[in-house]
């Protein structure tokens, strides 16, 4: 049976696609989220199984917008950041400091600052530890653990396991035990985050082996409070792919926190910090297209966007829906096209093999015409906090979030090419 083309993004209706692309109100390319959407993920994440309390983090780098911020402050999430910039973007957003845990590769140079105005760390590495330990003798501190396992979508977002650089590695908690003793550090929080699109059963047995860890930190004499199992929650962006049930996936981890309780006496506090989960069907790219092509082998739909915009396709290989609007509401005669970018790559195609960046996965899609959209869904997360901004000169595109009365609103302007190149300075001879 022939496969059907996708579906349209349920983040946009086609009469909103229309209207938005328009060149009068927001033009194209853009990214268009739903405040109705990322309301429903995040009280899906709320409600996250837990037995002695629950904080949801969101993983801010997926979507680092103010408007998507403030509207996850308001649902009571608090944010994970992954650098020191990150932190005071925040910030500016007005998200409280103590609502941030900042886990990061790199450590901040404005560090003592930062963790003076009232955030939470999170050492990644034992020189991070002995830092923090040197700034901040006798104060408390979180630890990230690489657990020796790890799960993702594809090998680059994997985040656990011996080729992975992220965390301490579970064998060396005799030297965090050590530098901990050494500045009189509280161990309060373990962390472990394990990747992008993990396995839930590899998730949970992560989480099992993860409060092992916690328990030899409380033999230590350290009084941890809470686990942090991060994020990772797979999102099914296609219709052949299937999303993690959080219930599910976290009913036997709840579980796994009361047993602890019966051995230990202590109520673990659970946190996670989902990202993808959040945003990723809340929000989709909206481009028009510039011209169609053909070789012998191959039809092509080329637009206005491309690795600009999305570079998980080219990245990872990763599987967008794709939909196309025509203008005129005709419906094409569906066949196999190719999806490539504006930029002048031969990597900047949004219709890859699946799972691998390389190949080339043609679409079933109506025939289009110049001047069409088409509607890459998926596209809240990583995307436009994750692309080659620039590339090719193109302008950074403008963000639209449709409010919860169906009204779009600008929420990030257009770049100009005189924002593209302001910070160059010419050589003076």
């Amino acid at each position: 049976m022939e496969k059907e083309p996708e579906p349209l993004s349920p983040a946009v209706a086609e009469t909103h696609a229309l209207e938005i692309a328009r060149p009068d109100r927001f033009g194209t390319p853009v990214y268009v989220y739903s405040q109705m959407i990322l309301e429903q993920q995040a009280d899906k994440a709320l409600a996250f199984p837990h037995a002695f309390g629950l904080t949801v983090r969101y993983a801010m780098k997926a979507n680092p917008n103010q408007a998507i911020l403030g509207i996850f402050r308001s649902k009571g999430l608090k944010i994970d950041a992954s650098s020191g910039f990150e932190v005071e973007r925040a910030i500016r957003a007005s998200i409280r400091p103590e609502d941030i845990l900042l886990t990061a590769q790199q450590v901040p140079e404005n560090l003592p600052g930062l963790v003076e105005s009232g955030i939470q760390y999170c050492a990644c590495s034992l020189h991070q530890l002995s830092e923090y330990g040197r700034h901040f003798p006798g104060r408390t501190v979180s630890v990230r653990i690489n657990p020796g396992l790890g799960s993702g979508e594809t090998h680059r977002t994997n985040t656990g396991g011996p080729s992975s650089s992220f965390g301490i590695w579970h064998e060396m908690i005799p030297a965090v035990l050590s530098i901990a003793r050494e500045h009189g550090l509280r161990i309060i929080r373990i962390h472990t985050h394990i990747g992008s699109g993990s396995d839930p059963k590899v998730w949970q047995k992560v989480a099992i082996m993860s409060l092992d860890t916690t328990a030899g930190f409380l033999d230590a004499g350290h009084q941890v409070q809470s686990l942090n199992l991060g994020g990772g929650y797979k999102v099914g962006r296609m219709s052949f792919e299937e999303s993690t049930d959080l219930q599910e996936c976290g009913a036997p981890v709840k579980q796994a926190f009361e047993d602890f309780h019966q051995r230990t006496g202590i109520e673990l506090e659970l946190e996670i910090e989902p990202g993808t989960f959040l945003v990723a069907d809340a929000g989709c790219l909206i481009a028009r297209v510039v011209d169609i092509k053909s070789t012998p082998s191959c039809n092509f739909i080329m637009i206005d966007a491309g690795m600009t915009e999305i570079t998980r396709t080219g990245l990872y290989g990763a599987q967008h829906p794709i939909s196309i609007v025509a203008s005129s509401g005709r419906k094409g005669k569906v066949d196999d096209y190719l999806v490539q970018g504006h930029c002048c790559e031969s990597g900047d195609i949004l219709t890859p093999a699946e799972g691998d960046p390389e190949g080339l996965l043609p679409r079933k899609l109506p025939a289009p015409e110049i001047g069409d959209l088409v509607v890459v869904g998926g596209a809240g997360a990583y995307c436009a906090g994750m692309s080659a901004k620039n590339y090719n000169s193109y302008p950074e595109a403008a963000e639209v979030l449709i409010d919860n009365q169906g009204l779009p609103h600008l929420i990030r302007q257009r770049q100009t090419l005189e924002q593209i190149t302001q910070n160059e300075v010419p050589l003076r001879r």
